[in-house]
C-alpha cells in the first residue's frame, strides 16, 4: 500500500458500493469519527476520509482504500 497524504483523492467499498473521497488526516491514536473510534498507532496508522457524496468523515484501515486516478 502507497503511503497517503492529506488531499489524496481515494475509494473505498461501503455497503451501497463503491465511493469517493478525500484523505483528510493521518491517524496515529484514538480518533473518532462518526460513532466510530478508532484505536491507530504511528506503527498502524489510519486515515480519516471524508465522502465527496455526502460530506461525512470516516476512519479507515490503509488496507481498506485505494488511491484514485
Amino acid at each position: 500500500m502507497p503511503s497517503l497524504r492529506k488531499g489524496d483523492k481515494v475509494q473505498w467499498e461501503t455497503s451501497q458500493g463503491k465511493t469517493e473521497g478525500t484523505v483528510t488526516r493521518k491517524v496515529t491514536g484514538k480518533a473518532r469519527a462518526g460513532g466510530h473510534v478508532a484505536k491507530a498507532s504511528a506503527a498502524a496508522p489510519q486515515y480519516e476520509v471524508k465522502s465527496a457524496r455526502t460530506g461525512k468523515k470516516a476512519i479507515h484501515k490503509p488496507q481498506a482504500l485505494k488511491k484514485a486516478r
